[in-house]
């Protein structure tokens, strides 16, 4: 029998400070908007980093547009994505949807493919390669990864599968699926597969890329299709234990279908990088 006594329920307020009542209607300050913040301002420090040590060049002032640009990337092609790839009847019943960001959604696929065309405006306007300074910024990426999925705990949101593991968490929130054992309706102990992806997504691919990026010399473009590479793969395994958002594709759920894309994408970007390589000996 399962006790659910047994387990923590998720009571985590999704607010870092709430304000009272005022004239604007702003509630307060909500750890997932905290998490861009700390992903955006990790990436900037990341980059004065590298120019420092000699890694990456780039001043003050074409740093600033990278990250205008990023930050424009994660955010439109973000929320564009969710719309396209998790909710597009509604969005083609009322495409002013795109606009509520109030109501939340965000895919972290579109996020990726807004920063790609961010990079390719960024190198043409700076003529410079677009394969090298996608290295650069997939070693950036992981860190808004990490914050991101520890804001969706928080905010007690995408929870994981039922289970009877002891870590399991109650989130109050969760469907009311109905238990036969317990003779009743009530929210299920759940995995926390926002903790698991912050680890792979986040923890583990900043701490490969991270080495690569440090320690070893890969042609032009290969860190990057090797990012794509781990991130389907490692997105693949948390899916297994996190609740589908939306309707399966061909048996698989829409973050792993998406990222079997990604996967082809970074083999396709690891080829081009040792074709390019090989050609200019």
């Amino acid at each position: 029998m399962i006790e659910q006594s047994q387990y923590w329920v998720h009571d985590l307020s999704p607010f870092l400070i709430r304000f009272p009542e005022n004239p604007i209607g702003l509630d307060g300050i909500r750890y997932y908007g905290l998490a861009y913040l700390l992903g955006f301002l990790g990436a900037w420090l990341l980059l004065k980093l590298y120019d420092l040590k000699g890694k990456f060049a780039i001043d003050a002032d074409a740093r600033a547009t990278l990250m205008t640009a990023i930050i424009v990337g994660v955010l439109a092609g973000g929320r564009l994505g969710y719309m396209l790839l998790y909710d597009l009847e509604a969005f083609l019943a009322n495409p002013l949807l795109i606009l509520r960001v109030d109501q939340g959604g965000m895919a972290s696929h579109g996020g990726f493919v807004g920063v790609m065309l961010a990079l390719v405006w960024f190198a043409r306007k700076h003529k410079c390669g677009v394969l090298p300074l996608g290295d650069v910024v997939v070693t950036l990426a992981p860190l808004g990864l990490m914050f991101g999925r520890i804001a969706n705990f928080i905010n007690g949101e995408l929870w994981g599968r039922v289970t009877t593991v002891s870590w399991a968490v109650i989130f109050p929130d969760s469907p009311k699926n109905y238990n036969a054992i317990l003779q009743s309706y009530g929210p299920e102990p759940r995995h926390p597969s926002q903790l698991y992806e912050a680890a792979l997504e986040g923890g583990l691919m900043l701490a490969y890329v991270q080495w690569r990026f440090w320690r070893t010399r890969p042609p032009a473009g290969q860190l990057g299709g090797e990012f794509l590479i781990g991130y389907g793969i490692v997105r693949i395994l948390g899916e297994f234990f996190r609740e589908p958002d939306a309707a399966l594709l061909l048996g698989l759920s829409r973050g792993q279908f998406y990222s079997v894309f990604m996967i082809l994408a970074g083999i396709l970007t690891i080829w081009i990088a040792r074709r390019r390589a090989k050609l200019h000996g």
